[in-house]
Formats: structure tokens, sequence, C-alpha cells
């Protein structure tokens, strides 16, 4: 399993880290590269802003779900997902999202590599 601070390491693939609110905390330079996104883009956004519109509802549903259960089905795992690129364009990506409690507060991580 990956922890939060391994995700900061990694520049080989797109990572995002969003609070226990889901507000996006970090973002590192692949993720600009590839997704087209900037870090004043983003750090304070909701991660819903880089998902497809359909699928937004869902996830805050799942989050809040989370959140109250601590009970997760789609951490440490590969998820086939869809991410939004700055440009707005849909493109697939293989997900591998962590969760992680610090301090008594959930934050999360992924890493987002696309699919081509």
């Amino acid at each position: 399993m990956k922890t939060l601070a391994d995700l900061r390491q990694c520049s080989d693939v797109p990572v995002v880290i969003a609070d226990h609110q889901g507000f996006i905390t970090y973002i590192n330079s692949r993720f600009t590269e590839v997704l087209g996104w900037q870090e004043a883009d983003l750090i304070g956004q909701l991660l819903t802003v880089i998902l497809p519109s359909n699928f937004r509802d869902s996830h805050t549903l799942s989050f809040s779900r989370f959140q109250a259960t601590e009970n997760a089905t789609v951490l440490n795992h590969p998820l086939k997902l869809k991410t939004v690129t700055k440009s707005q364009e849909e493109i697939l990506t293989e997900h591998f999202i962590v969760a992680e409690k610090l301090s008594d507060v959930w934050h999360f991580g992924a890493m987002l590599r696309p699919l081509t």
C-alpha cells in the first residue's frame, strides 16, 4: 500500500492529493504535463473539477459515505475511470486511490495513469 508521502515522491505518473473535505491540496508536475492543469487552477478546488460531470454526484455520495463509515471498496486497487483535462477533454485513466488518516483526519491521494 502506498502512503501520501509515497505519492508525493512519484514523478512518472500524475498525482493528486485532497483533504478530508475533497479540496485539492497537491498536484505533481506530471499531473500538469499530462492533464494541463496548473497548481493555481486546482489547489483549493474540489476534486470534482477533474471528474466528468456525470460522475460528480456519485463521487460526492461515495466520498460522504466513506467519511461516515470509514469503509470503502475503491481504495488500494486500480480502477478505470475518466479524468477531465484542463481543455475539458475526458481521458481514460487508471486510478489508484489511497486514504490515510493523519491526526484523526482523512486525506486522499490518487495516481492517475493515462490509458491510451
